[in-house]
């Protein structure tokens, strides 16, 4: 029987999990993989007959993977799934990240080669992505096997609850707002104001290449204990609306809950938006609408479908902040087309697709240099994911401690003896599969999936084994966030992100509860 899990009345309602289905559930199963099937095919077609330059053996593959991984955007489509399903949402993209990223690489001859710093291509890049995507293929089986039987286990297991104490939430919430808004109002007085902060990044980027902001001195270098504090502001102020709009039994229309996600927005910019980071804007924006959607009511897909458009407009625009400062502005006075400003900063809309969303020609330039018989490289053999955990240490305690991804990514696209530790290095992102060849080679790649489907499995099962009014349902979209971060970031942003972004939440969250064990459980959960 395919049950559900109502986390309140009216609130979202998420399918629970089983690995022996009935009958119709598996037949439901079959027809998404049949219209992934369908969709993935068409679209591939439409690729091969717009351009010639497609039709190449890599195209089977890659259309595997798109069928493959499409069928879980087709159940997150159709309804079957839950808006805030982890596997759902890595399908959705999914389908960009394994199969419309490759196809438009060819179809718009757009590659690693094209963008600074240059590496030395191959013959044929869409050899090299037909190899890269067979690794994928296999990946995605371990993944898709490994993450339905971690989810069942994880949901089964789930035997405490996190009941409410608002008292102290909402005190602990005061202090942490006091203490981040202190925080932020005393870095912008360091910078003299706002504009004065503006200022001192658009200063920065003037002076750093778009490719190399490693360790470098600038007027931010030292602040990122302080930077995290600020952050947290939006995240722990949307918690303590949330709670209280629960606690007050509010009924927020559509309209009242726009507005609320604009405030934030708007707040989100002033405390943390401003130093050139999208990601750090979005994946928090994506945090809130979780909430509601988790806490306060359920959202339609349309509502989410329309905040899509904002996403990718906010994220091309921001792109020319990141690379120009304020400077950005004043070229539009000054009559700039976005066209214009694009090709001078390299902030193209080819870029965004690619280069910020996908890994395609990044992971299939890896396996491309791993082939070569001359190649000076060595596996890392775990290093990089040493030198993650090194970050941990404090520089100042640990002058010398390991270099992460950044030396390995670095030697492996420029050779042996390219890597200064105190100049220059590449800062490019490899994703899972990418940091997992550096380390040991392309075979290693289902070995990362089978990784990805553990962490996605275990968010999936973690948020369906939760009972109705369980606090931890705030933190549930940033644990998803991570599923997200983990696919197209590297091991050293990973736990960057974990740390700064989720520490904080997860302090107020852990102190505004009473922690049940299972005998208590059932009693709590209905109560706050």
């Amino acid at each position: 029987m395919n049950r559900t899990l109502t986390i309140r009345p009216g609130a979202a309602t998420i399918p629970s999990i089983g690995v022996s289905a009935g009958a119709a559930k598996v037949n439901q199963g079959a027809v998404s993989l049949g219209i992934s099937f369908v969709g993935c095919t068409l679209l591939t077609a439409a690729f091969l007959v717009r351009n010639p330059q497609v039709v190449h053996w890599f195209v089977i593959p890659t259309l595997f993977c798109g069928i493959l991984i499409g069928s879980d955007a087709v159940d997150w489509l159709r309804g079957r799934i839950d808006l805030f399903d982890a596997a759902g949402i890595v399908g959705v993209l999914g389908v960009h990240f394994f199969l419309v990223a490759p196809l438009l690489h060819v179809s718009w001859d757009h590659w690693l080669s094209n963008e600074r710093p240059y590496v030395d291509p191959p013959p044929d890049w869409r050899d090299w992505l037909g190899y890269m995507a067979v690794l994928n293929a296999a990946g995605l089986v371990v993944y898709r096997y490994v993450r339905d039987r971690v989810a069942v286990r994880v949901r089964q297991s789930r035997l405490s609850y996190w009941r409410l104490n608002a008292k102290r939430l909402f005190l602990a919430g005061a202090v942490g707002l006091t203490v981040s808004a202190v925080v932020q109002y005393l870095l912008y007085a360091h910078f003299g104001g706002v504009t004065g902060y503006i200022d001192a990044f658009t200063d920065d980027v003037k002076t750093m290449d778009a490719s190399d902001a490693f360790d470098r001195d600038n007027a931010f270098a030292g602040l990122g204990w302080l930077i995290m504090v600020t952050d947290c502001f939006p995240i722990l102020a949307i918690i303590c609306f949330a709670v209280w709009t629960r606690r007050a039994r509010l009924r927020l229309g559509s309209f009242t809950i726009a507005l609320v996600l604009l405030g934030f927005f708007m707040v989100k910019m002033l405390f943390g938006g401003l130093h050139g980071s999208r990601s750090n804007t979005l994946y928090a924006l994506f945090w809130a609408v979780g909430i509601i959607h988790l806490w306060v009511r359920p959202l339609a897909k349309k509502f989410v479908l329309v905040g899509i458009g904002f996403v990718f407009a906010f994220m091309y625009l921001y792109g020319f902040y990141k690379s120009m400062g304020s400077d950005f502005v004043v070229a539009f006075q000054e009559g700039a087309s976005a066209a214009e400003l694009g090709e001078s900063t390299g902030r193209t809309f080819e870029g965004l697709v690619l280069g910020d969303l996908a890994r395609a020609d990044q992971q299939a330039f890896i396996v491309y240099r791993l082939s070569l018989a001359n190649l000076d490289y060595k596996l890392a053999l775990g290093r990089t994911y040493i030198g993650t955990i090194a970050q941990l240490v404090p520089r100042a305690l640990w002058p010398d401690r390991p270099p992460n991804k950044r030396k390995e990514g670095t030697e492996l696209q420029y050779g042996v003896g390219s890597y200064d530790p105190k100049g220059w290095a590449s800062a490019r992102v490899f994703g899972i599969a990418g940091e997992a060849m550096l380390n040991f080679g392309p075979l290693a790649v289902p070995l990362a999936y089978l990784v990805f489907g553990v962490v996605v499995g275990g968010v999936r099962g973690f948020l369906t084994g939760l009972r109705e009014g369980d606090t931890r349902l705030l933190l549930m979209p940033f644990l998803i966030t991570l599923c997200f971060w983990l696919l197209v970031g590297d091991s050293d942003t990973f736990l960057f992100v974990l740390i700064k972004d989720g520490l904080p939440p997860a302090l107020l969250v852990w102190i505004g509860s009473n922690c049940l064990s299972s005998a208590g459980a059932r009693m709590g959960e209905h109560s706050e």
